[in-house]
């Protein structure tokens, strides 16, 4: 079958911090024609980079810890436990923006960097896509408190080691689906990752 969509208006509803328009529209359907109208709403958002910083020589993942509006019923849990992420900015690459948000947001360099995968955040509803990054690392003496004031970050800086950061997983410590895929990438791929990166490529 032909995949098409059909839009038949598109109204900007709000714009701020991010954009939401409400949308009119048709696509076809599997079994043939096209289906009935549909409104629905999307938040425009920038792509974004997410970054696993691993230290394969002691087996452990930096991890942060910063207040999210998405979660502020939770109260204290709306402190959620993810790795660095940040959007792309127009004109930035990628591994650039992967490396400068490591230092922004963990205080730490990225020596070797591996392109993991790209995965919509929440399709249902938004534009937003994640470039998932491993970033070598060396976790020696990291931790504290990071982040750019201007924009109103307070980041805590964690730590673990790799076994611990899946236990995390497992008791539902990690609510947010962006460490949770990155996660998961790393245990699917540790012993590759472990094997292509040496001691002596540490940055």
């Amino acid at each position: 079958m032909a995949k098409e969509i059909k839009v038949l208006s598109e109204e900007l509803i709000h714009s701020g911090f991010m954009q939401l328009s409400c949308y009119q529209l048709k696509h076809t359907l599997y079994l043939g024609g096209w289906g009935q109208t549909l409104q629905r709403e999307l938040l425009k958002r920038r792509n974004a980079v997410a970054v696993i910083p691993y230290d394969p020589v002691n087996d452990k993942i930096i991890l942060i810890e910063q207040f999210r509006i998405g979660a502020i019923k939770e109260g204290d849990a709306a402190w959620l436990t993810e790795i660095v992420a940040g959007e792309i900015e127009e004109g930035e690459l990628p591994d650039a923006v992967a490396r400068r948000e490591t230092q922004e947001e963990a205080g730490c360099s990225i020596g070797d960097l591996h392109h993991c995968l790209d995965f919509y955040l929440s399709p249902g509803g938004s534009t937003e896509k994640i470039s998932l990054f491993c970033g070598q690392v060396d976790a020696t003496g990291i931790g504290g408190v990071h982040g750019l004031a201007e924009e109103g970050e307070d980041i805590k800086v964690t730590v673990v080691g790799f076994g611990e950061a899946i236990e995390m997983l497992n008791q539902g410590l990690i609510q947010s689906a962006i460490p949770i895929v990155g996660i998961q990438w790393l245990a699917m791929n540790r012993d590759r990752i472990r094997s292509q990166w040496n001691p002596d490529k540490l940055a």
